[in-house]
């Protein structure tokens, strides 16, 4: 659907400037956006495999199993119809922790593997199960430390303080988990 959607904007894109006479401005337009893309991925890269590589050393070192150890016990409350010790809090944690430290990139295989992992335990295989619904408000509202992608995109606009919305970010996107979490707990215990 959704490529359907940009197809559309692109074909009256097109018309539009075919019948304004302006196909010069959206040729110039096209090279200037394409060459600011491929600037920003030169630019960007370098801090993504920096944090990705950090946390692949946090990864065999042993810190995230740590971290992952931590967090379980809230995981468990959270999650009380997984049974315990079973694969998908793993995978939970794992990607609640890279998305803490700003690595959606490298958590998204983690929570893909969640979602397949809580969808064997799902009964109904049609409809999302708690679970699956809980950990998707989390995933999307989750707390975020290290926001490393908008830090990037800060320093490649030439930010003077590109960290200074870091205490920004942990706020709302503490609030944004909080009321997730309790939107979440409502509409289930509404729809029991």
């Amino acid at each position: 659907m959704i490529n359907k959607i940009w197809c559309i904007f692109i074909i009256v894109g097109i018309i539009f400037s075919i019948l304004t006479g302006k196909t010069d401005i959206m040729t110039s337009e096209i090279l200037k956006s394409s060459e600011t893309a491929f600037n920003m991925i030169l630019k960007i890269f370098p801090v993504m495999a920096l944090w990705l590589g950090i946390m692949n050393i946090a990864l065999k070192s042993g810190m995230l199993n740590k971290i992952s150890k931590k967090v379980y016990p809230i995981l468990k409350i959270i999650f009380p119809e997984i049974p315990e010790k079973h694969e998908s809090l793993g995978y939970i944690t794992t990607n609640i922790v890279m998305n803490v430290f700003g690595l959606g990139n490298a958590a998204t295989p983690f929570g893909l593997k969640a979602m397949k992992s809580l969808q064997e335990l799902n009964e109904k295989k049609d409809t999302a199960s708690r679970s699956m619904i809980t950990f998707l408000v989390i995933n999307t509202s989750g707390v975020t430390l290290i926001p490393t992608t908008v830090i990037s995109l800060r320093m490649l606009y030439n930010s003077i303080e590109p960290t200074s919305i870091v205490f920004g970010c942990i706020l709302v996107t503490f609030i944004s988990l909080s009321f997730g979490i309790i939107f979440d707990r409502i509409l289930w215990r509404l729809n029991r």
